[in-house]
């Protein structure tokens, strides 16, 4: 067999034949066939080494190979390493695939993909919307809180791209980030807002479900967008669809009257003999007003009807769903054909639908008795089929149609299905018990199976005939003498025990049949199941009340074996009865009332439907289905008495002009302005979002700082040089364009409140946006704040030539040159567009950038203050007496200029000798590095040590995880650095630091460096009016910048 299969493979012609070639073949060993079996080492070994090839097409076969492995659902999480390195590939179709892999695993591999966010934050401004959408959806399946302000930033910046693919993305990371944080909500909700007035259809889905996930009680943000939704529903993809008809549900039961009161309000013409015109007039007033249905009520169910002939089950479901919540009774009478279509398809969609209809059947049995063959069963159905199918068949009999139903039950009782014999049984008793005319009928019918051969069938319907009798049963001696007989042949306990029941309750019917089935039972007591047993004690103690002289030793012997049995609940009602029944000195006052107590009359069970009680869930959901309240269930709302006011879902006109308009700024732009570049509204609506957001809380406006300065300085990470400048410039050249275009907001601006002079304004707006440009979307006011002096020459250069351009672009406001469009090309999309060559202002921002980062008068200081506070490595319990404690010194780490120097304490808190101590495996991330601290002979009984080791952290807050072993054990430890480990304080000028910074005023002002990069990391807290203060971090390491703006800000809140 294993010499034909080499040939086999090796002929295999083709791309998937070569693909299955190279797996097969891979897993050969010498071993000949034998090796089909191997672990497939080596496959993944070649798809490493094509991983790391310098040809572009090794590369984009090995991604092929790997996202088909995750396709067939194979692991291929071992490869994260090697293909995370690719992601910045310049090969789109690579960097494609690429994404789709970090999407599956970033959060199985977080640490990994957190040494690659900067790629992805480059990859946001991506020309292709594709990589811009991908990018974004990686970087939320990161479920680290560390990175929530750069979600954040990223969301707002996607929900203004141009691209409705990548703002469909936007939407959905809004959830995520939601999950990951909820305190970001009221950021979201304006970014949810945003996107609700959105006229895509491709958006329209996928924010609504955001809405319904995050803030779903926020119905006064559906008001302005409901008929724009009604009206794209037909268009919206099909997923979409299901989410926005579920949310017009509950946004129509909270907007519109009930249209189910037609009936109740039939006007009553009849007058009296003695009322007068007047109070005949006066009653009428009083009467409600015929209903008139609201046109956005009728504009819902008319845009919904066409979606019945959807072909997605959901689409169908949910409008059904809709049109039995809100629409009127008469027109609910459509869906019943649609539902029944999908009957034709699988049968997990069967199985929902036909939970539904039992639901709806139970209520208007009208709108599906003309398919009444449709639910016949078919001997393919699975049980679960049947049995819904079933219980929609009752709901339906009527005296019309129970004759032809009996036939079809008579058939199913035959199944070789047993429980659904069984329960086609319980289905004649419910009609039985419903239509009184064939109640006879039924029981005849129940009565004959009794002889059938199958104990399943005839003990349920021993348990149906119990019911049944209990409705009437002084007609039907006969049927009890009968079913005494079976209790020779029935061994299924519930039969048994309906039985002794039923003879128990009607004692007195069959004087002599009672008591020879009681000394029968006393002979086979100790054999039965514990549910007879009970129903013995039951017949005896009824038997001893009724018939005492007979069955008085009888019922004495069977309390005797029921005193001893091994059940503690048969013994306790051994006792219960004996006392009850038996008088003796110690018997109570309840011992006279014994014969009502055990022979009361008691009421026939009511044979309900099980669907009965699940009306109050809304139809088509998972509580519905479960018949269980689910986590995140949104009730729907009763009617309201009275309508709300229907003109809160007018639009007028000049609201979908001032869509984009940014919030909170003066309309000052002319049309000229309009003209030129519609899309800088829309970029401006994104800023303008985050600097309200400031204004109103001091805490979004922070957020949105650490994550603007993310945005802005996260090329430095990269390791190539040549990277690092190229795109630090294409950002530099965005910011540029950005500042351009607030400098024509800020003009009319500055103009009406401070009358400053052109020139001052040009410069004031313009501030350092490669090292702060949080500051100019975090506050209104830092827009406005004037630039050092000390600036670079080829800073002033752009700032004239920026502010030439805007000089030239004032006098045309009303002749239009095409030749000016230039100036508003580049910013006509939110998205940064590569250049193919450095503009100067690029090149000054690159030279400014060298310049500020070449300062030679910063330097490293001395802590002001050092920590005494130690943490746990390892405690004396887990160390088998061994407890390790460790602290930051705070001082140069002698093993390496990046290394954070560590000191660790080790006690020996056992009588005995410790030897031995050393660190073992150490499981670090990629790049961290470890100096471990000489191994220790010996540690004497209660004696200490200290010792000292470095590691390089990365300047990242990743645990180091490693083993500190002795001569007999090794333990796992891990140590994770607080952030302000990570730092150098560094002693510069104020002059050099206003530099750094970009910003002029401040009350106080703190300056570090990174232990690792050097990166600078410059704090400045400035006063506000009243008690308020804004927190603001300038650095090139977003992650740890926002960590500690985390850290910070309660610190700073409670001093």
């Amino acid at each position: 067999m294993s010499s034909n299969s080499f040939p086999y493979n090796e002929q295999s012609g083709g791309g998937e034949a070569t693909e299955l070639g190279q797996e097969a073949t891979s897993t050969i060993s010498p071993s000949g066939a034998f090796g089909l079996f191997s672990s497939d080492l080596k496959k993944n070994e070649d798809l490493k080494q094509m991983l790391e090839s310098n040809k572009d097409s090794a590369k984009l076969d090995a991604m092929k190979r790997i996202v088909g492995m995750i396709a067939k659902g194979k692991n291929a999480s071992e490869l994260f390493p090697a293909v995370v390195k690719n992601v910045a590939s310049k090969n789109i179709e690579i960097k494609k695939l690429v994404y789709v892999y970090l999407v599956r695993y970033a959060e199985e591999q977080q640490d990994l993909a957190l040494l690659s966010i900067s790629t992805f934050q480059r990859a946001l401004k991506d020309p292709n919307q594709l990589i811009r959408a991908s990018a974004l959806r990686v970087l939320s399946s990161i479920r680290v809180p560390i990175i929530v302000p750069i979600m954040m930033l990223a969301i707002k910046e996607a929900s203004a791209d141009l691209s409705p693919y990548v703002r469909k993305n936007a939407a959905h990371a809004i959830q995520k980030l939601y999950s990951l944080d909820p305190e970001q909500k009221e950021m979201l909700i304006e970014v949810i807002e945003k996107l609700l007035k959105d006229k895509s259809t491709l958006v329209a889905g996928s924010v609504v479900m955001a809405f319904e996930e995050v803030c779903p009680d926020r119905i006064d943000l559906i008001h302005k967008n409901y008929r724009k939704l009604c009206n794209l529903l037909v268009d919206v993809e099909e997923w979409g669809q299901v989410v926005i008809i579920h949310m017009l549900t509950r946004y129509a039961r909270t907007q519109f009257v009930s249209p189910w009161k037609e009936g109740d309000e039939l006007e009553d013409n009849g007058k009296n003999f003695y009322e007068s015109d007047d109070d005949q007039k006066e009653k009428t007033d009083k009467k409600k007003k015929p209903y008139t249905m609201d046109p956005d009520h009728r504009l819902l169910i008319r845009n919904t009807k066409p979606l019945l002939q959807s072909r997605n089950a959901a689409v169908v479901m949910a409008v059904a769903q809709l049109y039995w919540h809100i629409s009127p009774k008469s027109e609910a009478g459509i869906i019943s054909k649609s539902l029944v279509r999908l009957l034709r398809s699988n049968r997990e969609v069967q199985y929902i639908v036909l939970q539904n209809i039992a639901t709806m059947s139970i209520q208007r049995k009208g709108m599906f008795e003309p398919y009444l063959k449709s639910f016949y069963v078919r001997s393919t159905d699975p049980t679960m089929i049947k049995t819904l199918k079933l219980e929609i068949l009752t709901n339906l009999a009527n005296e019309a149609n129970i004759s032809t139903l009996l036939r079809e039950f008579q058939t199913y009782v035959k199944s070789q299905d047993k429980q659904f014999a069984a329960a086609t049984i319980q289905t004649i008793g419910r009609c039985a018990t419903n239509i009184l005319e064939v109640t006879d009928t039924c029981l005849n019918g129940l009565v004959c199976l009794l002889s059938n051969r199958d104990e399943i069938v005839v003990a349920e319907s021993v348990v149906v005939i119990k019911k049944l009798l209990q409705m009437q049963p002084a007609q039907h001696g006969e049927i009890i003498k009968h079913m005494a007989k079976l209790l020779d042949s029935i061994t299924v306990p519930v039969a048994r025990a309906s039985i002794l029941w039923l003879i128990g309750e009607n004692c007195e019917r069959v004087p002599k049949i009672a008591p020879d089935v009681l000394r029968k039972m006393a002979k086979s007591f100790t054999s039965e199941d514990d549910l007879v047993k009970l129903q013995i004690l039951n017949l005896g103690a009824k038997l001893y009340l009724t018939n005492s002289k007979q069955t008085k030793l009888l019922t004495q012997y069977i309390l005797n074996l029921g005193k001893y049995d091994q059940n503690y609940d048969i013994r306790d009602r051994t006792r219960f009865i004996r006392q009850l029944i038996v008088p003796n000195v110690k018997s109570g006052a309840l011992s006279k009332y014994a014969k009502k107590i055990f022979l009361a009359q008691k009421p026939a069970p009511l044979l309900e439907s099980p669907f009965k009680d699940r009306d109050h869930f809304q139809l088509g959901t998972l509580s519905h289905t479960l018949n269980i309240k689910a986590t995140g269930y949104l009730e729907l709302s009763n009617w309201p008495e009275v309508a709300p006011d229907p003109s809160v879902r007018n639009v007028e006109v000049i609201e979908l002009a001032k869509e984009w308009t940014p919030a909170g700024k003066a309309k000052q732009e002319n049309s000229a302005k309009k003209f030129y570049s519609e899309s800088e509204e829309e970029e401006d609506s994104s800023d303008s979002s985050s600097d309200s957001e400031s204004e109103s809380g001091s805490e979004s406006g922070e957020q949105g700082e650490s994550g603007e300065e993310g945005d802005s300085n996260e090329d430095s990470s990269e390791d190539s040089s040549s990277e690092q400048d190229s795109e630090s410039g294409r950002e530099s050249g965005l910011e540029n364009k950005r500042t351009a275009k607030r400098n024509s907001k800020a003009k009319g601006k500055s103009d009406s409140e401070d009358g400053e002079k052109e020139n001052e304004k040009s410069k004031t707006s313009d501030s350092s946006n490669d090292e702060s440009s949080s500051i100019e979307d975090s506050s209104s006011d830092s827009e406005s704040e004037s630039e050092p002096e000390s600036e670079s020459e080829s800073r002033r250069v752009t700032k004239e030539k920026e502010k030439k351009t805007k000089q030239d672009r004032t006098p045309l406001t009303k002749d239009v040159s095409l030749l000016d469009l230039d100036d508003f090309n580049p910013v006509s999309t939110p998205v940064a567009l590569p250049t193919p060559a450095l503009s100067p202002s690029l090149m000054a921002d690159l030279e400014g950038l060298h310049l500020s980062t070449s300062s030679s008068v910063i330097s490293v200081s001395t802590p002001a203050f050092v920590p005494t506070k130690t943490h746990v490595l390892l405690h004396r319990m887990s160390g088998k007496g061994l407890a390790a404690h460790y602290f930051f010194p705070r001082q140069p780490c002698i093993f390496g200029d990046k290394m954070v120097s560590i000191q660790i304490t080790l006690n020996n808190t056992t009588d005995r000798k410790i030897e031995n101590i050393h660190i073992g495996e150490k499981k670090l991330p990629i790049g961290m590095k470890m100096h471990v601290f000489n191994p220790i002979d010996s540690l004497e009984p209660e004696g200490s040590i200290t010792v000292s080791m470095g590691i390089d952290f990365c300047d990242s807050t990743q645990t180091a995880s490693f083993q500190l072993c002795t001569k007999d054990d090794c333990f796992n430890v891990n140590i994770q650095p607080p952030v302000g480990e990570l730092l150098l304080p560094v002693a510069m000028s104020e002059k050099d630091f206003k530099k750094e910074q970009g910003l002029s005023f401040f009350s106080s002002r703190f300056a570090a460096k990174t232990v690792h990069s050097g990166s600078l990391m410059l704090v400045t807290v400035e006063l506000k009016e009243g008690s308020t203060a804004q927190l603001i971090i300038n650095t090139e390491k977003t992650v740890i910048g926002s960590v500690l703006l985390r850290e910070l800000k309660p610190v700073l809140s409670q001093g």
